[in-house]
């Protein structure tokens, strides 16, 4: 194996550091499908605050790349590393340190993973309302790397909105300590907001303050079958127009449908030709949701409201295994473009029309409530998603978004896969200002190299 000399000087110091290649190999790759043409040089496995600080100490002594890296689920190519770097794990960092039931606040770790929070919490009937579709696999700190978002964000926010304060480790080693306790907070620049959403490119997440909420007294869930992808964006919009704010609204195309069928043996897809899944919550739930009913009856063919919380559980598992089920079918590029909601419908067309421009095949999900687009590209296994007609599919679908007045990345953020495309959506004054500030952190360049800005 060959590394660079500063690696290896970092590496023959830090206790907690390995070579072995399939350490490496692993730790070099996330779910986005890209692959980097070498491997890390190697991998530190932290198991406490201090042996972060220590790396961070070494890597600006010798001015050693560092990648960050949580439960590798990122869908940009974030924490992906390659020869020259080395990947600093934080996936044993993963307990949750407190939980204050009546002040509503975690204090966690950034390895935990996000379903092991909202499990703690439902034991004092609290939630942790960042709930992405792979909660049962990523990791808190890297759902504040990408400001993740989910299913509950059109009502409940995104990660952002629920994270109180962090506790940092810049790229020289210093701590920092970001945000408060309390639910309101305005002292200063707001340095909490700043990181969250930053890639991993201005600090390390060592332990994140959370913000949980009351579990919903009551929870109606209902799946509608539409004739087509078209018929259920316009359901979707119509549901935004009625004035209803659902904890939840996805949307699945009916390539997905069959993708779903095929891994978990349910018959969606016969039912019709696209599907939404709403839920509503609180104590007005069922009054909403007969409201809901009455805004999407006239597009919809047929629809099933859960009777109890394991049927509506049910309901929900589809959604949730609509990526690992499309995965069982070869590689994926699970893209994220948001468009104005009342442009779902165009942008679905849209997108079907670069399925049939590039011959590529695409599955459409989206959260529908705040007209969050994945637009997933599926190619057979071992074939490029960064090259060729695929990547001149995920331009397309850029500047589709664009045209639409909508944004290239709503929660999974730009890492590697998207950078081309970042100038002419944030312009160069922006640009420049983030790089700027992006050094005033880390005047070396250390941390997270090319990924980002």
């Amino acid at each position: 194996m060959m590394t660079s000399p500063t690696s290896e000087q970092l590496l023959a110091t830090h206790p907690r550091a390995s070579t072995a290649p399939d350490d490496r190999a692993r730790a070099s790759v996330d779910r986005s499908g890209f692959i980097p043409q070498s491997f890390a040089d190697g991998v530190i496995f932290a198991q406490d605050i201090d042996d972060v600080v220590l790396a961070m100490k070494l890597a600006s002594e010798h001015g050693v790349k560092i990648v960050p890296r949580g439960a590798g689920t990122g869908l940009a190519a974030g924490s992906c590393a390659q020869a020259g770097e080395v990947v600093l794990d934080l996936s044993a960092m993963n307990r949750i340190l407190s939980l204050d039931p009546v002040q509503g606040i975690a204090v966690v770790q950034p390895g935990v993973i996000n379903a092991a929070v909202n499990q703690a919490a439902q034991e004092h009937g609290l939630f942790y309302a960042p709930d992405p579709a792979s909660t049962a696999i990523c990791s808190i700190g890297g759902n504040i790397a990408t400001n993740a978002g989910g299913m509950w964000c059109a009502k409940y926010g995104v990660t952002r909105e629920s994270v109180l304060g962090l506790l940092v480790v810049l790229p020289d080693g210093q701590l920092l300590r970001t945000g408060r306790r309390t639910i309101k907070g305005v002292a200063g620049y707001d340095m909490n907001a700043l990181l969250i959403g930053s890639e991993g490119t201005l600090g390390i997440v060592v332990e994140a303050t959370l913000r949980l909420r009351p579990r919903p007294i009551h929870t109606a869930t209902l799946i509608s079958y539409f004739p087509d992808e078209a018929a259920a964006a316009s359901a979707a919009s119509a549901v935004i127009a009625a004035g209803l704010t659902p904890s939840v609204l996805e949307l699945m195309d009916g390539k997905t449908l069959g993708a779903v069928d095929s891994a978990l043996g349910t018959d969606h897809h016969s039912r019709g030709g696209a599907l939404l899944l709403a839920q509503t919550d609180g104590y007005g739930a069922h009054l909403e949701m007969q409201a809901l009913q009455v805004a999407i009856e006239p597009l919809a063919g047929h629809s099933e409201l859960a009777q109890d919380p394991q049927h509506a559980e049910a309901l929900v598992e589809a959604r949730r295994q609509a990526i690992p089920s499309m995965e069982k079918l070869g590689t994926v590029s699970i893209c994220d473009i948001g468009v104005p909601r009342n442009r779902l419908a165009e942008a679905i067309a849209g997108l079907q029309r670069i399925e049939a421009e590039r011959g590529v095949s695409i599955f459409v999900i989206a959260h529908a409530a705040d007209g969050n687009l994945h637009p997933i590209i599926v190619v057979p296994e071992g074939q490029s998603i960064t090259s060729a007609s695929p990547k001149a599919a995920l331009a397309d679908m850029f500047y589709l978004a664009k045209d639409l007045g909508g944004t290239l990345t709503g929660e999974h953020g730009i890492g590697l896969l998207k950078q081309d495309w970042l100038p002419e959506e944030v312009g160069e004054t922006s640009l420049q200002l983030q790089r700027r500030l992006r050094a005033v952190f880390d005047p070396q360049g250390i941390l997270n190299p090319g990924k980002a800005i």
